[in-house]
């Protein structure tokens, strides 16, 4: 799933900007053909951002159901002789592609990039109309799962057991591009250390060709100078002295694919960032480059005002800056896949990170939480075939996608499922054996939901590291840190007596309105997060396989309708146009002194 790029052999075009949008009041789009003709609209929408909070309509924000973009294209005249290709970095949940008349892709994940090659159905230096289809109904099986009800007055409503806004549209790029008949299709990188050397080890697929073709391999360091070489579409470099990716000390190499004629003509060629790393865990710690690392940090929403879920690339960095002013060295992509874009910039400044699937909501027990009715988790009316096969399908294309990351350290392959009650070991079980089956060198978790502690969960032992969402102070001993921080501690000791394994805090907080203060230290108060904040560290502090802490959350977010939220979660270290709240303060103090103390 290699991401397009322009190189000698490959061109692309961005398609991003506004598009002719129209809503599917009736659900009559497909069968009148929307499109084969221009839409009949007068709205406009920008790509990328989610729909819902651009529009002052309320019942476009509430829509279920599809919407429709519309553009018009011109392919490069010049492309004339390759093959042509759209693609979307994703399209949030399902989206449907025409090229003129003809569906040309479809896809169910919102959170994936897919593609079609399009070179039958277009001309170079002529136009053609981009029609996309994009519906965000989430059902039993679907990876997050969902359910959509009737109204007696005929709305139709979404329900999901997530605690996020269930945002909506083209939330990445949508590019058109170019590579030629005979192509690279795929790259795998797996790097290692002997010594002061480092490996790395490639394998790469070309189509296209009559096998006659050669394929070289180069290296190069930061500075554009060779430092390796190979034949082939399989091999290992050794680089001599290598300098390695560290987080926060980031080192790339670029290895760069090159497919040849038996003339030496030059065919396609692609590169891509390396960074020579190891990752292991050993008993309960957990090493890069053999050496313990302490995760700080946060769980973290792809959520800003008014684009929703949208990328902007000013606001990443923004993001990537205040978790430097912060002290953080990783993040969590709670709860789907990310921007590749994010990775990437992981990636080139040394931010560690722990990649989730989709897979948040499957658990029962928040039924009455989010306003379901009561059911069992593993059954066919919830979790069931269906829903493994698209689990399966989204673990499969997460780590397709990003298995060349060095930043990214762990898969955590679901949110919160319900690991207690029967079915779970048998649903789990394949997951985490495909997991390792198309990624042996990473790590496999899930995130642990506070309702299955060690003596109830029968899953755990099934995965390489623990990772646990635990509120005490908030939702249980609400108020009351004492008995919270003995009951918090009491538990983080059973897990490690239990499975000697490394644990992280994936989630820990409190929500927090900006601008309450109390003496008192009451919940909800800027001064209540602080102190809670607090409490977790000093158990983190004294239990020795805590390997690492993220808060929940890095910024406050929406989330769908319910008593329980004013205007979102509230969780935030900052809010959610990025202002810091008290504990950033605290959390920046902490972790500017604690990388010294825990690594190494």
């Amino acid at each position: 799933m290699l991401k397009p790029q322009a190189t000698a052999t490959r061109e692309l075009v961005n398609l991003d900007g506004l598009y002719a949008f129209k809503v599917d009041v009736d659900r009559t789009g497909h069968q009148d053909e929307w499109f084969k003709k221009p839409l009949e609209t007068t709205l406009e929408m920008g790509v990328p951002a989610s729909y819902n909070d651009v529009f002052a309509d309320k019942s476009i924000r509430d829509h279920v159901g599809y919407v429709w973009y519309q553009r018009e294209v011109r392919v490069p005249r010049g492309w004339a002789g390759e093959r042509i290709h759209i693609r979307l970095d994703s399209a949030t949940h399902e989206g449907m592609v025409y090229v003129n008349d003809v569906l040309v892709a479809q896809h169910v994940g919102g959170y994936m990039p897919f593609s079609a090659d399009i070179t039958d159905h277009v001309s170079p230096g002529r136009t053609f109309r981009l029609t996309i289809a994009v519906n965000n109904e989430l059902t039993q099986a679907t990876i997050p799962p969902g359910t959509v009800t009737v109204t007696e007055d005929g709305r139709r409503k979404q329900g999901y057991m997530h605690d996020f806004y269930n945002y909506a549209g083209l939330h990445r790029s949508v590019w058109l591009f170019s590579t030629p008949g005979v192509a690279i299709e795929d790259v795998t990188v797996v790097t290692g250390v002997e010594g002061t050397a480092g490996t790395v080890e490639y394998s790469a697929v070309v189509a296209g060709g009559s096998g006659s073709e050669t394929v070289t391999v180069t290296l190069s360091d930061a500075d554009g100078v060779e430092v390796a070489a190979g034949d082939g579409s399989n091999g290992t470099l050794t680089v001599p002295n290598a300098i390695l990716w560290r987080p926060g000390a980031a080192y790339l190499y670029r290895l760069t694919i090159a497919v040849k004629n038996d003339d030496g003509t030059l065919l396609d060629e692609y590169s891509l960032p390396v960074g020579i790393r190891t990752v292991e865990v050993r008993g309960n710690k957990f090493l890069i480059n053999a050496e313990p690392f302490y995760f700080t940090g946060f769980g973290m929403h792809e959520d800003h005002i008014t684009i929703g879920k949208g990328h902007n690339a000013a606001q990443m960095v923004n993001d990537f800056e205040l978790l430097k002013w912060v002290g953080a060295n990783s993040f969590r992509t709670s709860h789907y896949p990310y921007s590749e874009e994010v990775l990437e910039y992981a990636d080139r400044h040394g931010i560690v990170v722990i990649n989730e699937t989709a897979a948040v909501g499957l658990n029962a027990g928040f039924a009455s939480f989010f306003g379901e009715g009561p059911k069992s988790t593993y059954s066919e009316e919830f979790v069931n075939e269906d829903t493994a096969a698209n689990h399966r399908q989204a673990i499969s294309e997460l780590i397709a996608r990003d298995k060349n990351h060095p930043s990214v350290v762990i898969w955590s392959i679901a949110n919160e499922p319900n690991s207690s009650e029967d079915g779970a070991r048998p649903y789990f079980a394949p997951l985490a054996e495909l997991a390792r089956k198309l990624d042996p060198t990473r790590p496999v978790g899930f995130v642990n939901v506070m309702m299955d502690p060690f003596d109830k969960d029968t899953i755990t032992d099934l995965f390489d590291v623990i990772m646990l969402n635990r509120y005490y102070g908030w939702y249980v001993n609400t108020g009351d840190l004492q008995s919270a921080e003995k009951a918090l501690e009491a538990e983080l000791k059973g897990w490690e007596a239990k499975h000697g394994k490394p644990i992280i805090m994936t989630e820990y907080g409190a929500d927090t309105m900006p601008g309450l203060h109390s003496l008192y230290e009451q919940p909800w108060s800027e001064e209540f997060q602080s102190s809670f904040l607090d409490m977790f560290h000093r158990v983190h502090d004294r239990v020795e396989s805590v390997v690492g802490e993220h808060v929940w959350n890095f910024a406050d977010f929406q989330t769908s309708n319910g008593i329980m939220r004013v205007d979102g979660n509230k969780k935030g270290a900052f809010t959610r146009d990025r202002r810091p709240k008290s504990a950033a303060f605290a959390l920046r103090e902490r972790w500017t002194q604690l990388g010294s103390k825990k690594q190494g």
